[in-house]
């Protein structure tokens, strides 16, 4: 590549070589690297929890074409939940996660200095860790069901400035999740058990509100709204807790002569999952590290 050797230099087009009083070789910057100028700059606000929310891309079309349960189906709730937990796992700083249906928040501490704080690299780095997880773990949830194609996932960066913002936040995709939920609900009752066409459905639910909905699902179709899974109703929540694993090993003891198999346990921080209520203080003043100082 280079043309010329001018004494103890290495000359070529792009970029210079010399070599220091140690003889080790170093390199210049390149005439090339001025374009790097052109990147902008988006280190997110510090001192602000940083929250990456993924969304399915067009999982209406997709949930369809690879046969899901309606309303719920609790082995994509299931895979979800297992790829929220890799990403955990696989990645620094979170200190909570929340999901639904084909959505995924996951909370950046105030103090994470990762990456810089590049808005670009906290998204990309969730967005392809989740998608990735999506598709590795399939097999586990969909055992009878071939994937049929790559499915996608957005993703968006939004920072918060204080602990009360972000709790509504939270607050704010958990009421969403109850919404959504409580209209599926009703409407795949209203399709499947009671005949209506998808219109006549969404005729029928035009208007109403949560007494209304609650009333048509328990007076038409025995169905008490608050009997239903916890994970349907309330959503998935990941935060970190100590566990007591415990496994199986094969030892020598000191006055056996055959080996034993016994049982050891350790304690490990894990992400550990709930279904429970984010909106109020309880859950808060149970879980008082989630946002304490890492």
């Amino acid at each position: 590549m280079c043309s010329l050797v001018l004494g103890r230099y290495s000359w070529c087009p792009a970029f210079v070589l010399w070599r220091t009083s140690s003889g080790s070789a170093g390199m210049a910057k390149s005439k090339f690297e001025y374009v790097k100028e052109f990147e902008v700059q988006d280190t997110c606000l510090r001192n602000c929890w940083v929250v990456v929310r993924v969304d399915g891309k067009n999982f209406h079309r997709f949930s369809e074409q690879h046969n899901f349960t309606k309303p719920n189906d609790i082995r994509a709730l299931q895979l979800m939940n297992r790829c929220a937990k890799n990403v955990m796992k696989e990645l620094d700083n979170i200190c909570i996660a929340y999901g639904s249906s084909d959505e995924y928040s996951f909370v950046f501490h105030k103090n994470s200095n990762w990456h810089k704080r590049r808005a670009s690299k906290f998204m990309t780095h969730v967005v392809s860790q989740f998608a990735s997880s999506y598709v590795f773990y399939w097999k586990e949830f969909f055992s009878s069901q071939p994937i049929l194609y790559p499915p996608g996932f957005d993703g968006r960066v939004v920072i918060y400035p204080s602990e009360e913002n972000l709790k509504d936040y939270l607050s704010w995709r958990q009421a969403d999740c109850h919404i959504n939920n409580m209209y599926n609900t009703v409407f795949w009752a209203l399709v499947q058990k009671g005949g209506l066409t998808p219109a006549k459905a969404q005729e029928r639910l035009r208007g109403t509100l949560s007494a209304d909905k609650n009333e048509i699902l328990f007076s038409e179709f025995g169905i008490n709204y608050n009997n239903e899974p916890l994970i349907y109703r309330k959503g998935s929540v990941l935060i970190w807790q100590k566990v007591n694993e415990v496994s199986k090993k094969t030892v020598k003891l000191s006055n056996e002569t055959e080996e034993q198999e016994v049982e050891v346990s350790r304690w490990r921080t894990e992400p550990v999952l709930l279904h429970t209520d984010l909106i109020g203080e309880q859950f808060w003043e149970e879980h008082t590290a989630i946002l304490s100082y890492r």
